[in-house]
């Protein structure tokens, strides 16, 4: 079987590291972007199965990420979640109003991320915000 390949868009450095770390002791296939631009040109290169976007990103936010993925032909089915520090309501139904498939908040405990991506890959359910 063929490992899902996830990219993650965060600019932290440490926790892009961390988070690949996570992903790959799951027997994940893995990339990384620093920025919005970076993600969208991965994006545009090949596919993935699911896509991990911080929302404060240098460049593009995650908000508008996310749209760009959403209203893309080759990219709209692509699950999103986004794990950010972001923690209030507007920001979380703003989430859900791009197309993210779920919201996690940082600092986030590493047994629910798995949780919500495998539940997306495996079953293709929207987990609710946390």
């Amino acid at each position: 079987m063929q490992k899902k390949h996830i990219l993650i868009v965060e600019d932290e450095e440490s926790l892009l590291k961390l988070e690949t770390i996570l992903l790959q002791v799951k027997g994940y296939e893995v990339t990384g972007a620093a920025n919005g631009k970076d993600a969208l040109e991965k994006l545009a290169q090949r596919s993935f199965d699911l896509v991990l976007l911080d929302i404060m990103l240098p460049d593009i936010d995650g908000f508008e990420i996310c749209s760009r993925i959403r209203q893309n032909q080759l990219t709209a089915d692509i699950p999103v979640v986004m794990l950010t520090a972001k923690k209030s309501q507007a920001d979380q139904e703003r989430g859900t109003a791009c197309g993210a498939n779920a919201y996690l908040t940082k600092p986030f405990k590493s047994a629910k991320i798995i949780e919500v991506i495998e539940g997306l890959l495996n079953f293709g359910r929207t987990i609710p915000r946390q």
